[in-house]
């Protein structure tokens, strides 16, 4: 049996037989399910599925897509597959606070991130980032004021299209895509943002958050949309504060509750567990 695994996901109109006509195209293709989910919206009747299967015998991942593809399109089926060991690669925005782009350079270089990174960009000088150790990933930085901000966004899409980019991380990236580039990363570009939006808009939403006595804090991880902040949310998480906590303990816990939820997105989107449902998402977890 081969120890290579793929990843298929897919989603299409329900109807009785999916997942029968699934299971057999992989049965005849000598394919062998290792894990399997599926999902079906009421609301939109749609179902949602991953499979987690690898090849008795000789891989036949060649033959399987082609069998495949005749069953989604009958099926009207928007579907992948991939070898699971595959690495996407990805770009990472940051502006100066950079917790959420330590975390994410400790989990790929411990492994614990299964991907290659192409590249940082910033608008902030690699002086700022010289506590990190980058020598050996590529950084542009990439200044950008209001007159300005078409060419940076110019820039930044010709790495992403010179490196291959599979998906862009905005690790506390302080600035707003444009409507443009937004639309251009579709269902491969995800933010992270403290969850007072919209209560807490502007400068210093922790110190508001304080100043109005939130009991509770959180973030939200999501997928860039040319409506800010308002794309399909993959994860969140809270935290319980006090009238104990000065501004600056909001913040730092505000921060380690960033950088786990943003983790932990990136890391489904990369392991094939999150399906766009319209304005939602679908997430198999582990």
């Amino acid at each position: 049996m081969s120890t290579d695994s793929y990843i298929l996901t897919f989603s299409c109109p329900n109807k009785p037989g999916i997942v029968a006509a699934v299971a057999k195209t992989l049965f005849e293709a000598s394919a062998n399910i290792q894990e399997s989910h599926q999902y079906d919206d009421v609301e939109t009747n749609a179902f949602f599925a991953r499979i987690r299967f690898n090849f008795v015998g000789t891989d036949n991942a060649e033959g399987f897509s082609k069998a495949f593809a005749i069953v989604a399109d009958g099926l009207q089926m928007k579907w992948a597959v991939r070898p699971r060991a595959a690495r996407p690669k990805l770009l990472i925005l940051v502006s100066r606070f950079d917790h959420c782009l330590a975390d994410l350079l400790y989990k790929w270089r411990t492994g614990e991130l299964s991907a290659d990174i192409a590249g940082i960009v910033s608008n902030h000088p690699i002086e700022t980032f010289a506590h990190h150790d980058l020598s050996t990933i590529p950084f542009d930085y990439l200044p950008v004021t209001s007159q300005t901000k078409s060419q940076q966004e110019a820039a930044i899409w010709k790495v992403v299209e010179d490196r291959k980019v599979d998906l862009v991380v905005l690790a506390r990236y302080m600035q707003i895509l444009s409507g443009n580039l937004a639309a251009k990363l579709a269902g491969r570009c995800i933010n992270i943002h403290h969850s007072f939006l919209p209560g807490f808009k502007g400068a210093k939403p922790y110190h508001q958050a304080h100043g109005r006595g939130v009991k509770l804090i959180g973030a939200t991880a999501h997928y860039v949309t040319p409506d800010l902040d308002e794309g399909p949310i993959i994860e969140q998480d809270v935290e319980r504060v006090s009238h104990h906590d000065e501004p600056d303990d909001l913040v730092r816990k505000g921060r380690d509750i960033e950088r786990r939820v943003l983790s932990r997105a990136v890391s489904w989107h990369i392991d094939g567990r999150i399906i766009l449902n319209g304005s939602k998402t679908v997430v198999f977890k582990d």
